[in-house]
């Protein structure tokens, strides 16, 4: 049962290691957003990459909740684990 514990910290681990990335990720791709754009003729190819940059934050931003949650759900599911096996083999 030991081992259950390991394996169960190891998969943690390495979601909230894909957590993080993301996160790094998103915070590097949204670095290119602008809040505000006053568009012309001339910057209407800006328009067209801050729409693109924006796309890109929202599916990270949903990627980055999908990891958050299984993460702390995973997390939960150890401590869960660790006192069942506490609790019976006391």
């Amino acid at each position: 049962m030991g081992g259950t514990i390991a394996w169960l910290l190891l998969t943690w681990g390495l979601l909230t290691g894909a957590f993080v990335a993301v996160m790094i990720w998103k915070s590097l791709v949204g670095m290119k957003e602008e809040n505000v754009l006053f568009i012309g003729e001339a910057e209407a190819a800006q328009l067209d990459e801050q729409k693109r940059i924006v796309a890109k934050v929202e599916r990270l931003t949903s990627l980055a909740k999908a990891f958050g949650i299984a993460s702390a759900t995973l997390l939960i599911v150890t401590g869960g684990v660790w006192l069942y096996q506490g609790f019976t083999t006391f």
